[in-house]
């Protein structure tokens, strides 16, 4: 039987915020992935992908918005939403520009981001 939870993937370069954020989500009823590398969303294929990503602007190695770029110039990407993160506020401008569908300041406000993504899932 086909599992009716939605997917979601959370891409951070930090264990615990991964880890909260993964706790939190599966209470709430997601089915969650995490990982650390920002190459993980380079590799998503049929099958695997997620009904949304929670995806850090500044990932070690890798900038979140240069991730957005390459998933939404994909096919089987593009329409799979974004939520970018950062603890700049002043990030919010570039996130969009780069075609994040939505942002959100870190420290989260857990409400708000569980708004967020039940409106980009809805």
């Amino acid at each position: 039987m086909q599992s009716k939870r939605k997917k979601l993937l959370i891409v951070d370069d930090e264990p615990d915020i991964l880890e909260f954020l993964q706790v939190i989500l599966e209470e709430e009823g997601y089915e969650v992935l995490t990982s650390t590398k920002g190459e993980y969303l380079e590799q998503l294929h049929n099958g695997g992908l997620p009904q949304l990503i929670l995806l850090d602007v500044l990932l070690s190695g890798k900038d979140g918005r240069e991730i957005v770029k390459y998933l939404k110039s994909q096919d089987e990407t593009k329409y799979i939403p974004v939520i970018m993160f950062s603890a700049h506020p002043s990030a919010e401008q570039t996130a969009r520009a780069a075609g994040a569908e939505d942002f959100i300041a870190k420290p989260f406000n857990i409400d708000d981001l569980l708004a967020k993504i039940a409106r980009l899932l809805s």
